[in-house]
């Protein structure tokens, strides 16, 4: 992928202007509850960025205003429990091509990023989030079993004290909460998400640009002792097999999907 144009899949396009891609996803209807087309589609726009050597930065944002509340559940109201644990590796696959990406990458986080979305969050380098946002992990009431991966994107960021307590609580932050604690790295005030995103991107271009993907090789490379044993890991059970299926048809029941 080369100068300024677009890509477009099932519900995410590529757009490339001014060496910077942008990553887009969903309609903004249902919280852009991602489907697995999306994140197969998600990774794959990730592999083919990571070879454009004319791309500096990546945007990765939700249409309409929102980011992503995570998986489309209705997908999984009848997949078996292996079924839903290949699917969980799949989405790990895409999380982990946006990690890979070798230039800066930032996602734009407003309305909501949770489960699944706010994985994708944290798979990007820095988080623009909107103070109004509301992020988190409250899988566990849907007896989802936290995938080792999940949780180290979090303790790496805040340590596994603070990463125990998102996830025992399943609690949904505001975004100047998740910035306090140091789990998104950039605060907007609601409206001026645009702006800031501009002004990152700008100060980005008049750096040089080896040095700054120089810079996230050297970060994610002191990580590796940290990052590559769960890498490593097989794909494990996913869910409660007895708690999943009824917790997800109560939720779905209850929110009329």
């Amino acid at each position: 992928m080369t100068g300024n144009g677009a890509h477009v899949m099932e519900g995410v396009s590529v757009e490339v202007a001014d060496a910077v891609a942008t990553v887009s996803f969903g309609s903004g209807e249902r919280l852009n509850a991602l489907g697995m087309g999306q994140w197969d589609d998600l990774g794959r726009a990730a592999r083919e960025l990571a070879s454009a050597d004319s791309v500096r930065a990546v945007v990765v944002r939700g249409r309409g205003g929102v980011f992503s509340a995570g998986s489309d559940l209705r997908e999984w109201e009848a997949a078996d429990p292996d079924e839903v644990t290949q699917r969980f590796w799949r989405m790990e696959q895409a999380l982990r091509a946006i990690e890979d990406l070798p230039v800066p990458t930032v996602a734009v986080v407003e309305g909501v990023a949770a489960g699944g979305g706010f994985q994708l969050a944290l798979a990007c380098d820095l988080q623009l989030t909107a103070a109004s946002a509301r992020v988190g992990m409250p899988i566990s009431r849907l007896g989802i079993l936290v995938p080792p991966s999940f949780a180290a994107r979090i303790s790496l960021r805040v340590g596994p004290s603070r990463a125990k307590d998102l996830l025992y609580g399943g609690r949904i932050l505001t975004g100047k909460e998740a910035h306090d604690v140091g789990l998104v790295t950039t605060l907007a005030a609601d409206g001026e998400v645009d702006a800031e995103l501009g002004g990152l991107l700008e100060a980005w271009a008049g750096l040089a640009q080896g040095s700054l993907r120089a810079a996230k090789t050297a970060v994610d490379r002191g990580l590796q002792p940290l990052i590559a044993p769960v890498r490593e890991m097989p794909p494990e059970l996913a869910t409660d097999p007895e708690e999943f299926p009824k917790r997800v048809a109560a939720f779905l029941h209850r929110h009329g999907r």
